[in-house]
């Protein structure tokens, strides 16, 4: 007897929305997966419940593990981050951040908190490095003034304003003010398709 996911249509949905999420086409998903797009199409209409062999490859396809695909190590679907519990990142000077996101494996975007001192600047020893490859970020400024060096180009910013670019090339924010700068930044892992 084959073991078989027991709830297709429930599957057969989270593979399509993390498939459409990486921006993967079925082809795409069946040459990373090892199955083959019209089994990748039946799984996805809930028309048939994958093996757990089949669903495993699908999960290595999406870079996930089987278990993240069927949620088997989640409890409720929410997990909250105290404000004292969140992961101090880098304190490079003039330059502090804290993680708001859980660790969680499978994870496909990171969300920080980022405060700089006057004339102080993001990508100084202590700070993270650059992003994946394909990698989007988005930041808004919450106080004060930043500006953005994206790929040797500046782009001033001031409260209020966000800012989309590709987060693997060379980047870093200044802070030109007077006074302390604060931004979030999210950052989407390996999403952007050339």
């Amino acid at each position: 007897m084959i073991a078989t996911v027991t709830e297709p249509a429930e599957v057969g949905y989270r593979i399509r929305a993390l498939r459409e999420a990486m921006d993967l086409s079925l082809r795409d998903l069946a040459d990373r997966s090892g199955v083959s797009a019209p089994m990748l199409s039946q799984v996805e209409r809930g028309e048939t419940s994958p093996t757990l062999a089949v669903a495993a490859k699908i999960a290595a396809g999406l870079e996930l593990s089987l278990s993240q695909l069927l949620r088997l190590d989640e409890g409720d679907g929410v997990t909250v981050v105290r404000a004292a519990r969140r992961l101090l990142g880098g304190h490079a000077k003039g330059h502090r951040y804290e993680v708001l996101t859980p660790p969680m494996p499978g994870q496909r975007a990171e969300v920080s908190e980022h405060t700089l001192s006057p004339g102080a600047a993001t990508g100084g020893p202590g700070d993270p490095p650059i992003h994946e490859a394909g990698s989007r970020e988005t930041a808004i400024v919450l106080a004060g003034t930043l500006q953005l060096v994206c790929d040797g180009v500046a782009h001033d910013l001031e409260t209020g304003d966000a800012v989309t670019f590709d987060a693997d090339l060379p980047h870093h924010f200044e802070n030109p003010g007077k006074r302390e700068a604060q931004f979030m930044s999210v950052v989407a892992a390996g999403l952007r398709r050339s």
